[in-house]
């Protein structure tokens, strides 16, 4: 379904089968009206709401577009903040999961612009960043607008806000002509239009309706978790809230039938519906549900289309939608008929600006949700079985199990309040009434500050990199911390072997940073972060190299002791300094040299002196060396 629907707009397979993989079924109505415009390589003005889908709708002509054989800059998109231009990226970089030779970079300020230099001069086909920076690169000549034929300015309205206009404008006007321009706004202010004007030549003009949230009986709540605490999450709530029916939303459609399998194993009655799913076996899905033979069904946004069922009562938005449309049609799913209803949103750390956006467009606050607790469970099952004691004696019929109770304290070897605790026993052998008691974990408002003092415990994990791959405790700590995430001062400690890497992780920590950075890459090797099952002593210290003490977070500055360097005395009988060889008292910071950390470029301080002058042989000397001269006098000594 979702093949036909984004080839009909005329994208190429591999674009369609990386949108497949990704999960997505259907074209959103920025996408479906945007793209095919522009891929006939007219000039658009779009105006949707950030989370509508429009970075797939500008990213996927892009890709289609350029010439893959080159690595000149041929697409250049602009974003207003740092963050939007790393999503942008990143997005560009999913969907071109399926083709050869793609090269995208995002440049922003903020950043190390070495690097980026460095990229910028390796060729990137497709450059996406933030108006001060990209002029930054023009300045220099890093970056070339020679081979540029498309470009993209995404939410204008903020840029305009933020006082790039200037900036936008030197951009536009010295890009080649002709070209093709897109301008994606949420609002169209007279600046706006007056770029538009300007610079896109006969623009196409598309609109998407901004349709409020009309859901007032509907309490929305979300929850902080990792990935790899939501299937434990979600169970929970769903045996702490009582409920009629829950539907519960993911994006991919393999993605729906684990979790249904997973929770049918965990006692639950549960079934996946999604688009690759029959109309036969649709209707027998939701014919269950009505009937009270299924409790949840785990659907995607495709599949759940036009369902509706009053028994709805909770709808758990496993995954964050890609676009807040879908959230809008999610959620009012529930609280039909004039019922009330619950919608449970889960999101990991980086998607809370995409939460931010749900909310402005629905005009409605998100509520954090009390994360429930091993304890909230056990005293739930008491309750219950209490409950279920009380309606066995009010219904009565209990004359054969009476007289056994009886039989068994005339016996004398038990009074009748064991043998009733006996029964209760039996009675609950498939269920634990006492749960093990947990770590105290922080609900999703809690500061990050707080949740690093809650949990200390902390888990190693080990990764297959080492010293002969010149990773550093630096390296560790700050791509475990870019990637996943999470605070760089709980990190720690770190013990550096010839051929593997030992790192403390704070346990709630563990699962997101195995999920982010277990894939990634150093130096061309699989890192392949996993827990360590044992960590063996270090070995002994040889001469060459002394024994270090793991990696700690390095205290605050102002509590370090003092730097106090070593007094150099020279020998009595050694020749006095020549100014060819004594030291030089202006140390000159060392330049970059680069070095790829987890499949990102990273830069560490090279110890060559590159402004190294020749001596008089014409090699390379220390600074302050005589120069050579090849011809002529030869140079005078002293003044």
């Amino acid at each position: 379904m979702s093949n036909a629907a984004f080839t009909a707009l005329g994208l190429r397979d591999e674009l369609v089968a990386a949108l497949t993989h990704l999960g997505y079924e259907a074209p959103t109505p920025i996408q479906e009206r945007t793209i095919p415009v522009l891929l006939e390589g007219r000039d658009l003005i779009g105006q949707a709401q950030t989370g509508t889908g429009k970075t797939a709708a500008f990213a996927l002509p892009i890709l289609q577009r350029i010439d893959l054989t080159s690595r000149a800059t041929q697409a250049l998109v602009l974003a207003p903040t740092r963050e939007l231009a790393m999503q942008v990226a990143e997005a560009v970089h999913s969907y071109a999961q399926k083709l050869t030779d793609v090269h995208v970079l995002p440049v922003y300020g903020g950043a190390p612009i070495v690097p980026q230099l460095k990229r910028l001069d390796r060729g990137a086909q497709i450059v996406v960043g933030t108006p001060g920076r990209l002029i930054d690169h023009l300045d220099r000549g890093s970056l070339k607008l020679d081979a540029v034929k498309l470009i993209v300015l995404d939410e204008a309205d903020e840029m305009l806000k933020m006082g790039f206009i200037d900036d936008i404008e030197r951009i536009l006007s010295g890009a080649p002509q002709p070209r093709q321009t897109a301008l994606f706004s949420a609002t169209m202010p007279a600046e706006v239009l007056r770029i538009a004007q300007r610079y896109l030549v006969d623009p196409a003009r598309v609109e998407i309706e901004h349709r409020a949230l009309t859901a007032p009986a509907i309490e929305q709540r979300f929850l902080n978790v990792s990935e790899g605490q939501k299937l434990e999450v979600l169970t929970q709530i769903l045996e702490l809230e009582p409920n009629d029916a829950t539907l519960i939303f993911r994006r991919t459609k393999t993605g729906s039938a684990e979790l249904a399998e997973k929770l049918e194993a965990r006692g639950f009655a549960a079934v996946a519906m999604h688009g690759d799913m029959t109309q036969p076996l649709r209707e027998s899905v939701i014919r269950r549900l009505r009937a009270g033979q299924v409790d949840i069904v785990v659907a995607t946004d495709v599949a759940a289309r036009g369902l509706d069922v009053e028994q709805i009562t909770h709808v758990v938005n496993y995954d964050i939608p890609y676009d807040v449309e879908a959230y809008v049609h999610r959620i009012g799913r529930t609280g039909r008929a004039g019922r009330s209803g619950v919608a449970t949103l889960f999101i990991t750390p980086r998607e809370r600006r995409m939460m931010r956006e749900i909310e402005r467009y629905t005009n409605t606050p998100i509520k954090p949700m009390k994360m429930p607790t091993r304890a909230d469970i056990a005293a739930h099952r008491v309750a219950q079985f209490k409950d279920n004691i009380r309606k066995t004696i009010g219904e009565g019929d209990l004359d054969l199990y009476l007289s056994l109770v009886e039989q068994l304290v005339d016996e004398g070897q038990f009074d009748i309040a064991e043998i009733a605790a006996a029964a209760a026993k039996i009675a609950s052998s498939g269920r634990k009434l006492a749960v093990e008691p947990e770590p105290p974990r922080a609900t999703a408002a809690t500061p990050s500050a707080e949740i690093a003092a809650e949990d200390d415990r902390t888990v190693t994990l080990q990764m297959s990199v080492g010293k002969r791959e010149g990773i550093r405790p630096a390296d560790v700590v700050g791509s475990i911390a870019n990637e996943a995430n999470i605070p760089g001062r709980d990190i720690g400690p770190i013990d550096i072997r010839d051929e593997i890497t030992y790192v403390g992780i704070p346990e709630r920590f563990v699962e997101q940073v195995i999920a982010s950075v277990g894939k990634a890459r150093f130096r061309g090797r699989a890192v392949n972060f996993k827990r360590a099952e044992r960590v063996p002593p270090p070995t002994a210290p040889s001469r060459r190299e002394p024994h270090r003490e793991p990696h700690r977070a390095a205290p605050r500055r102002d509590a370090r002791e003092p730097y106090a360097p070593r007094e150099f005395t020279p020998r009595r009988d050694a020749r006095p300094a020549s100014r060819d060889t004594r030291p030089d008292s202006r140390e000159r910071r060392a330049p970059f040299g680069p070095k790829e950390v987890f499949g990102r470029p990273r830069y560490e301080r090279d110890t060559r002196d590159t402004r190294d002058s020749r001596d008089a042989r014409g090699t390379r000397g220390p600074r302050g060396a005589r120069p050579f001269t090849p011809k002529g006098k030869p140079p005078k000594r002293g003044r």
